[in-house]
Parts: structure tokens; C-alpha cells; sequence
């Protein structure tokens, strides 16, 4: 009895290494996919990135999650906030400015917006986008409120100085929006 089950055994691992191989298209380059699935969310892994200072791997991550989901608020916003990081600040209100105009809601592409707006010197529409943020998320949140507070002092007293060079906008990296948001950051 045991030797007919060693006989259908070394059968099945030969029938894998005919022609065709283990389900490989006869004449065709084989690459497996991915064992075990999806793996883990690429937009977590970039917002983990984002809060270790690593802004090209947190991009890199982002352009998967975009990839994976589309361009959809939550990978523009990311995708724009990791731009702002890396300096690309042309870039990075692209990607916010569509964020917003798909969620008009979505309260972490509008601070993010509010703070690439600040870093370009347009502080009266950085102060409104943080107003509208502020607003829509019924005032829960510190980061965007200090954002607005720090963008109406620079607006009201354009030699503001609460120690000029330590002025920090904060970003938000995710969420929903409501309430403080893990993972803000210093700009």
C-alpha cells in the first residue's frame, strides 16, 4: 500500500515538469505572483515612512497605493504631501488642489494645501484654505487651528515673527479628518 502512494506521488511531481511546467504558458517568460497575497497597504507603509523622515520611500509608496487604488483623494493628498517634503512644491499643489477638488471634505488635503500655500508665500489663500479646513472639521483639530492662527498672525503683520525661522506648518498625513490626526509632523 505504501508503495502505491510513493508511485502516485513521484507521478504528480513529474506531471509539473512537463512541457509546460508547473502552469507556465508553453513558450511563454514565467513570473510568479506574489506567495502568500496582497501584502501590506501601501498607503500605511508610506504614512509610516512619512513619519520617519523617509520622503522618497513614503513617494515610492504612495505611487504603489495609487497604482493599486487609483487617483483617488487619499492617494493624491498622500502623493502631494510627500511631494512638499521633498521640496517640490509645484508639484505638491497640484496633487492637493485635485485632492480637494474631488473631496471637498477630505481635511488633510486641505491643511496639506493651507501649508504648501504658506511654504509659496500666498498666505491670505493658505489662511482661507485653513478656515474652510478648520470649518469642516467642526474646529476638533489643533494642528489645523495653530496652521490657521500662524497664517492670520502672517497675514495681519506681514513682519510677524513668533520666532521667524521656527514657524512650523504642520501636515497631516491621515485620517478622516476628524480630530487630531496620529502622524502630524513638523514642516
Amino acid at each position: 500500500m505504501r508503495g502505491r502512494f510513493l508511485v502516485i506521488g513521484i507521478a504528480v511531481l513529474l506531471a509539473g515538469c512537463g512541457a509546460d511546467g508547473l502552469n507556465r504558458p508553453a513558450g511563454g517568460v514565467y513570473a510568479p505572483g506574489v506567495a502568500g497575497g496582497r501584502g501590506e497597504d501601501a498607503l500605511l507603509v508610506g504614512h509610516r515612512l512619512m513619519e520617519a523622515g523617509q520622503y522618497e520611500l513614503a513617494l515610492d509608496a504612495y505611487m504603489r497605493a495609487a497604482g493599486q487604488q487609483g487617483l483617488n483623494v487619499d492617494t493624491l493628498s498622500a502623493l502631494g504631501s510627500a511631494n512638499l517634503r521633498l521640496g517640490r512644491l509645484g508639484q505638491a499643489e497640484r496633487l492637493l488642489r485635485r485632492a480637494v477638488a474631488e473631496d471637498a471634505t477630505f481635511v488633510p488635503a486641505q491643511n496639506n494645501l493651507g501649508v504648501v500655500l504658506m511654504e509659496q508665500g500666498k498666505i491670505g489663500e493658505a489662511a482661507e484654505v485653513f478656515r474652510r479646513a478648520y470649518a469642516t472639521d467642526n474646529g476638533n483639530s489643533d494642528t489645523i487651528r495653530d496652521n490657521l492662527r500662524r497664517a492670520l498672525s502672517q497675514l495681519a503683520d506681514p513682519g510677524y515673527s513668533e520666532g521667524q525661522e521656527n514657524v512650523q506648518f504642520q501636515l497631516i498625513y491621515s485620517g478622516t479628518g476628524s480630530g487630531p490626526q496620529p502622524g502630524v509632523e513638523p514642516l
